[in-house]
């Protein structure tokens, strides 16, 4: 089944959607290729927002890299201060997004695993990796959205009501998720 098809009915039908993902069977590397592409996705989100605040101002940031092009040891700094700050925002939501972000997921499908044990739950710790690997993969598109309505305009109430039904997507998304691959198979 194409992901791009499963992606918005899951929305909708999570337990469904999830049910007809286990099916197929689950290993490690559908798990890794759902973690990885949410997390460049939610990288790619980040893109907008950073512009945006690479373009106002930030006294301590702006200090930091004047200071910094002031070093001796330091071969190319752009002339554009702007260019700069977003430089060096995006190396930090890269660092994030694509190396931490995986690792913190990780932690937390094992975690949540863990607890579904505590309370009866009889899947495997790579059920509930798929459960939420897949449910983070299903809300990209309001990170994408999220992201968009962000940079372009700003912070505030549209920025924060695509937040909240993101959040909230992906909460119905996970604990329909977790429920299947929880159950015995």
């Amino acid at each position: 089944m194409a992901i791009s098809r499963d992606i918005p009915r899951a929305w909708i039908r999570p337990a469904t959607v999830m049910g007809e993902r286990l099916k197929h069977g689950a290993n490690d590397r559908i798990a890794f290729v759902y973690v990885a592409v949410g997390t460049v996705l939610g990288f790619v989100a980040q893109l907008p927002v950073l512009v945006r605040r690479s373009r106002e101002p930030d006294p301590v940031l702006d200090a930091a890299i004047v200071e910094e092009a002031g070093d001796a040891r330091i071969l190319a700094v752009p002339a554009d201060l702007a260019q700069a700050k977003f430089e060096a925002m995006v190396s930090g939501a890269l660092l994030g997004w694509i190396f931490l972000m995986p690792l913190i997921l990780y932690a937390v499908a094992m975690v949540s695993h863990w607890i579904a044990r505590l309370v009866g739950g009889k899947g495997t710790a790579l059920r509930a990796r798929i459960a939420l690997f897949w449910s983070f993969l299903v809300i990209t598109p309001g990170l994408l959205l999220a992201g968009l309505t962000t940079g372009f305009v700003g912070p505030g109430p549209a920025a924060n009501a695509v937040g909240i039904v993101t959040i909230c997507a992906f909460i119905w998304v996970w604990v329909n998720s977790i429920y299947v691959a929880e159950r015995p198979e």
